[in-house]
């Protein structure tokens, strides 16, 4: 299966949404995958953890260079996702693709919440004390819906660093970026047993061509990130996320009846 212009507009508005944003790009990810590459559900998933993970940390790499990462919270937050992301990959096992598309839209629907909330003092409660047993639980529980629906989870994370971490929103942007990349990652390697156990394979020349123009894109929104008005950003993106959401429901519900 090749990659159509639409699909390759696609990567490029997934890394466009992580550079941007530290968040949004995953959650575009699997419908890409599945409607303009028409891959089978699982490949999907699979196959969005490696790219999202490779644009994540691509996109982490001129933050880094800022200083911008906070390692710190990194570990507290990043190892009980890997743990988690492992093991919702595991609970995928025994999932049918069909279920995890439709927690997917479930999870879009979530996501779509989160980007039209209204901002509601998020940075002036930045310097709250640090709560490092809710940083780590939640850090496990966005793992675990890494891992079942395929999702960076950037849009949970970066509320719960800003809030729970005490980061401003800078430092949560360049912080969930690489805590997306290890949870990806550790969901991967997980899932390539999955593939395995079902019998499916991954394209590797889908997944490096999204990489590539993901990657590109994820340079592009780091550059102008300062420049575009955020809360606007976050608006059509939700907007457009109850749109997809709704549309991958009334397209996998009846299959699960």
């Amino acid at each position: 299966m090749g990659l159509n212009i639409l699909a390759l507009l696609g990567a490029c508005a997934i890394g466009l949404s992580l550079g941007l944003m530290g968040s949004g790009g995953s959650i575009l990810t699997v419908p890409v995958l599945v409607y303009l590459v028409d891959q089978p559900e699982k490949i999907a998933i699979a196959g969005s953890l490696f790219i999202v993970g490779s644009i994540a940390l691509l996109g982490s790499l001129p933050y880094m260079r800022q200083r911008l990462v906070d390692w710190n919270t990194v570990w507290l937050f990043g190892i009980p996702g890997m743990i988690g992301t492992y093991a919702g990959a595991w609970i995928a096992g025994y999932i049918s693709g069909i279920m995890q598309l439709a927690l997917f839209a479930m999870v879009m629907l979530l996501a779509s919440y989160f980007m039209l909330k209204p901002k509601t003092d998020i940075e002036a409660q930045s310097d709250h004390q640090r709560h490092i047993a809710k940083i780590i639980l939640d850090g496990l529980i966005v793992g675990v819906v890494t891992g079942i629906v395929g999702v960076g989870g950037g849009f949970l994370i970066i509320p719960a660093l800003v809030l729970l971490g005490g980061l401003s929103m800078h430092n949560a942007i360049a912080t969930s970026l690489v805590i997306i990349a290890l949870k990806s990652f550790a969901g991967f390697v997980k899932y390539l047993d999955v593939l395995d156990k079902n019998g499916l394979e991954l394209d590797w020349n889908v997944i490096a061509v999204m990489v590539l123009v993901g990657g590109i894109g994820s340079t592009i929104g780091n550059k102008i990130a300062n420049k575009v008005p955020q809360a606007k950003l976050k608006k059509m993106f939700g907007i457009f996320l109850i749109v997809m959401g709704i549309y991958i429901l009334i397209r996998s519900v009846p299959q699960l009846i």
